[in-house]
């Protein structure tokens, strides 16, 4: 095993954190504040390759592996962790269409969405289908001409403000099985927006509900074939865990930063916190975790990669692990501010308000440790986790 970043790798890595700090960093607390979804950022994001990192080339992406994504996106959400989270969400649309769709169809969008020129939402969520995604309702009935779709959606990252949807919804029976994928524009008669949801963090990206009243989808429009929806949806799901498990990385590395910058200018009776060895010792802490969650990312994403048997689970774990011990690296950060981390003056609430989330979204941490232990009990697969 090799540890070391590829000289491919280290220059993604320092392109990524400079936009980071040149065009999220500065921005990312008024984003937060007024809630404004910075769609000018996003599309210089793409004049980067930011929104095409593993779109295929033929079609304008970068074609890079999950590997160098994570890394990327990890330096991204050092500098605006709700921003870099839409972008993981668009760079899997993107990937789904080149990935799944006809190729007149790819040709169609995934060029315009590697530019930035349009902007895509995934919808998978519903109001009764969340964890059980398998169980949801949103029906696409078979016409002469293609299909008619009724239903609605829910938690949907970007809706009313992006241009493409990748829409999940049932074709046939029940189940899984049942389950087909489309690609719809955003803007066609029958889509209705809900309100923008008011947020606890994540707020640089709106979030709305989406109801589909009869919108026609021509049959060009289908991902694949029927029936294999739910398929490529948990295809799309494995780097999305991904995805978010190292944007959760990239915003504890930052406020792991901060704290230590803090604590070195602070004084406390006499002496900068820093000398103290309790606060060395929370330091030590939190770099060690910090360090873990990255490893156990980077794990997963070779797996992924590889197109390992075993990398939903590998998967799976990551994205607990890392936005767990994430979170954590977060809050105790907070703490070593005291009543300072508290405020908005100082980013570290921005932190821990937009970090909690990736414990929920992409599958909640409850239903990653279901997935890890339905491999783990099927027969043979301890041996094969090691």
């Amino acid at each position: 095993m090799d540890f070391q970043l590829t000289e491919d790798q280290l220059a993604f890595q320092a392109s990524a954190r400079e936009f980071a700090r040149r065009e999220l960093a500065p921005h990312a607390a008024v984003w937060d504040a007024e809630e404004i979804f910075p769609v000018d950022v996003i599309r210089r994001a793409g004049e980067m390759g930011f929104l095409g990192l593993y779109t295929p080339e033929a079609h304008g992406g970068l074609g890079l592996s999950r590997q160098d994504a994570a890394i990327v996106f990890e330096e991204l959400a050092a500098g605006c962790t709700s921003t870099a989270a839409y972008l993981t969400i668009h760079n899997m649309v993107a990937w789904m269409i080149a990935s799944f769709g006809q190729p007149a169809l790819a040709e169609a969008w995934v060029p315009r969405m590697v530019s930035g020129a349009v902007l895509g939402s995934y919808c998978l969520t519903e109001p009764g289908a969340g964890s059980d995604a398998a169980s949801l309702k949103t029906r696409a009935e078979r016409e002469e001409d293609g299909y008619r779709l009724n239903g609605s959606k829910m938690f949907i990252s970007g809706a009313g403000s992006t241009d493409v949807l990748v829409v999940m919804a049932r074709t046939g029976g029940q189940g899984p099985r049942g389950i087909s994928a489309f690609v719809v524009p955003a803007d066609v008669p029958g889509i209705h927006y809900g309100k923008k949801e008011k947020k606890m963090g994540w707020n640089s990206q709106p979030t709305r509900a989406i109801t589909f009243d009869n919108v026609r989808v021509p049959a060009s429009h289908l991902l694949g074939e029927e029936g294999m929806g739910f398929a490529y949806a948990m295809k799309g799901l494995d780097g999305g865990r991904i995805n978010i498990a190292t944007c959760a990385v990239g915003t504890a590395q930052a406020a792991l930063e901060a704290a230590m910058r803090y604590v070195q200018e602070r004084q406390q009776f006499g002496q900068p916190l820093s000398d103290f060895q309790t606060v060395q010792f929370r330091l030590a802490d939190m770099l060690t975790e910090l360090v873990a969650a990255r490893q156990m990312v980077r794990l997963a994403a070779f797996k992924l990669d590889a197109a390992s048997a075993d990398a939903t689970a590998y998967c799976a774990m990551a994205k607990r692990f890392a936005t767990d011990l994430s979170f954590n690296v977060v809050n105790n950060a907070l703490q070593l501010f005291g009543g300072y981390g508290y405020l908005k003056d100082f980013p570290l609430e921005r932190h821990l308000r937009d970090v909690r989330v990736h414990q929920i979204l992409e599958g909640t941490n409850e239903v990653m440790r279901m997935i890890v232990a339905r491999r783990l009990l099927a027969d043979g697969a301890a041996d094969a986790l090691r």
